[in-house]
């Protein structure tokens, strides 16, 4: 067996894939260490497709009892609900406590509502998949499973809508509150409703007779024998309200909806119940068993689950009305709703929807929230109209994505530019390493009898760039560039590489001068060659106190820069030499006309000096800028 997890974001759903799992691995035979109490709703989650499975926690949710294992996983691994009832979580099962302990956990704290989706694999094959739901309620943990087998029987296109249009009628009735029968040939057959509604569990003389009728309290029996006595060929429908009293003693008021059908001769043919529980909201606690379920949707803003939502017997979850902004009790259902839709194309949808002409909407609009068009939300809606038993129904979710749209706009742009900066970074070092070659080629036809030289001016120039690039790349900002950052940072590793030589580096740049990589680039280049010259010719006397090497950096205007590099050694006894006979000297003339400036020795009593004026950015040119300064002048 083996256990793999992956989190996705963007459906919030943490997926879990097990591998070659044996049946006889998923439950241990062992004592239950606590008495099994009734569970809360036990006859009801019978009836609910999806396995229920209720668990206490125990050690600070650490570990659980399990109270409740859903039939279907009973039935797959052999086992009674007696086998594992009462035992340690951890300990009856290890499988699926290493699946579902840490999400228990973070639910139990949280209180928030959890999403699992677990695939089993055979080999490499998918045999069953299971999402889970995982909610707490009254201090009890309940993972809410829908289990689908992918290696079963093929079913016909036809059986599987039916089956699918069935269990959609199922879920409706359970959080609506509602159940229904048929009657034929004196023979009823009850939904799974209906059992909600009465609170208690399908018997097997259930058909025979009618289960509601039976249980109406003497005060309405004559409300009974009235609409018993009133169906017929001229009045075949019938509504009124009844109260019933259910098998645990309470009382509900049912609101009633009969139809009958009848042949030429005035028999009847067939017999249609509905029963919608309206019972008062002070006893929804004992009344509507079924309401545990509605939390997930009901402490959910972002998600509304919508029941009957083409219908007059609609039903809604808090999150619509959250959504839309409008008090439960303040709200009319009607196309006005359709109005603070922005889009056109989701209204038209919607209206064909009503009108019977469409089966499903599933699209995504932007709602004007009361009409207020500094208040928007991206909503995304899906709402599927389907037969079921010669009876239209509908049902549907509305979700507001508006913080997962901006989120996966965001994401978009976020990996645009990080596309756009990985090009930018491989063309820089491209580039860069290119200029490095162009280098070690030049010296080595230079000093190819001394490599040593040669190392030290390439680790120099190694150093400046390996700089650039880490405080660059890291702030992703090719554009402002702080210079007396980078000076700084040059001068600590001028110190590292040459303080053997004990030589003083300072700087002095104005903190204002902001260059572009572009710029920046060549002049660092230009300071570590004549820092390197400065070393090499400029202290012969290694016993020279207070040898320094300094820099100055600061505006002439807003468009021009001035850097001034000076050492205190021994000075130029021939500068027509250096210009002529040096290849660093050849290297810092093209570099400097790589950043449009101009280079020049300075006249300096003690020590040599260079003076070289650049463009903030390459757009302006150091000879227009002489011809301003020299109009000013004038």
């Amino acid at each position: 067996m083996h256990i793999e997890r992956q989190y996705r974001e963007l459906e919030k759903v943490e997926e879990v894939r097990v591998y070659n799992v044996r049946p006889d691995e998923i439950f241990n035979e062992v004592p239950p260490v606590k008495k099994p109490e009734k569970v809360r709703f036990s006859n009801v989650m019978k009836h609910v497709p999806s396995d229920i499975n209720v668990f206490l926690p125990i050690d600070d949710g650490e570990d659980y009892i399990v109270e409740r294992v859903g039939w279907n996983l009973l039935e797959r691994t052999n086992v009674t609900l007696e086998d594992v009832e009462g035992r340690k979580f951890s300990q009856i099962s290890p499988f699926y406590y290493e699946i579902f302990h840490e999400a228990f956990k973070e639910v139990y704290k949280t209180k928030k509502t959890k999403a699992m989706r677990v695939f089993y694999y055979l080999s490499d094959r998918i045999q069953t998949l299971a999402n889970v739901h995982i909610l707490c309620d009254e201090g009890e943990i309940y993972a809410i499973s829908d289990l689908k087998n992918t290696t079963g029987e093929d079913k016909t296109f036809e059986q599987q809508q039916m089956e699918d249009d069935e269990n959609k009628a199922n879920m409706i009735e359970y959080f609506s509150q509602t159940g229904s029968y048929y009657k034929t040939r004196d023979e009823f057959t009850w939904t799974p409703g209906i059992y909600n509604i009465i609170n208690r569990s399908k018997e097997p003389g259930d058909s025979h007779y009618n289960i509601i009728f039976d249980l109406v309290i003497p005060e309405d029996k004559p409300l009974v024998e009235e609409l018993l006595d009133t169906m017929s060929p001229e009045t075949d429908t019938y509504e009124n309200i009844i109260r019933i009293k259910t098998p645990g003693g309470h009382i509900k008021y049912l609101d009633t909806y009969l139809y009958s059908k009848f042949d030429e001769n005035g028999e009847e043919i067939s017999h249609y119940g509905l029963f919608k529980d309206i019972s008062v909201d002070s006893h929804k606690h004992m009344t509507r068993p079924v309401d545990f379920m509605l939390n997930g949707f009901n402490h959910n803003s972002k998600l509304s689950l919508l029941v009957e939502p083409l219908s007059k017997r609609y039903e809604f979850s808090e999150g619509f009305y959250k959504m839309i902004e409008i008090p439960k009790e303040d709200y009319i259902h009607n196309m006005d709703v359709l109005d603070n839709i922005i889009e056109d194309e989701p209204k038209k949808e919607l209206k064909r929807l009503i009108a019977g002409d469409l089966k499903e909407v599933n699209t995504v609009f932007t709602y004007k929230v009361n009409g207020d068009e500094d208040n928007m939300k991206i909503c995304e809606l899906f709402i599927e109209r389907f037969t079921y038993g010669n009876k239209d129904h509908s049902i549907g979710f509305l979700t507001d994505i508006t913080l997962s749209r901006k989120k996966q706009q965001e994401l978009i742009k976020s990996n645009a530019t990080k596309n756009i900066l990985i090009k930018e970074v491989h063309h820089r070092v491209k580039n860069n390493l290119q200029v490095l070659s162009s280098f070690l080629n030049l010296e080595r036809r230079a000093y190819g009898d001394n490599p040593n030289r040669i190392l030290d001016n390439m680790q120099a120039r190694l150093s400046s760039l390996a700089l650039l690039h880490e405080k660059t790349y890291n702030t992703e900002d090719f554009i402002n560039i702080n210079l007396e950052d980078y000076m700084k940072d040059q001068d600590s590793t001028l110190h590292m590489l040459f303080g053997a030589k004990d030589i003083n580096f300072t700087s002095e740049v104005d903190p204002e001068i902001h260059l572009s990589i572009d710029v920046i680039t060549p002049l660092l280049l230009i300071v570590d060659e004549l820092t390197m010259n400065a070393i090499k010719h400029a202290f012969p006397d290694p016993d020279m106190p207070n040898k320094t090497i300094s820099k100055k950096i600061d505006f002439i205007d807003e468009h021009i820069c001035k850097l001034i590099l000076k050492d205190n050694g021994v000075g130029l006894k021939d500068p027509d030499a250096l210009i002529n006979h040096n290849l660093g000297w050849e290297i810092i003339n093209n570099l400097t006309r790589q950043i449009n400036g101009e280079l020049e020795i300075l006249d300096c009593e003690k020590g040599t000096g260079f003076k070289i004026i650049f463009p903030v950015n390459l757009d302006h040119t150091i000879a227009y800028h002489r011809e301003m300064w020299e109009r000013e002048e004038k």
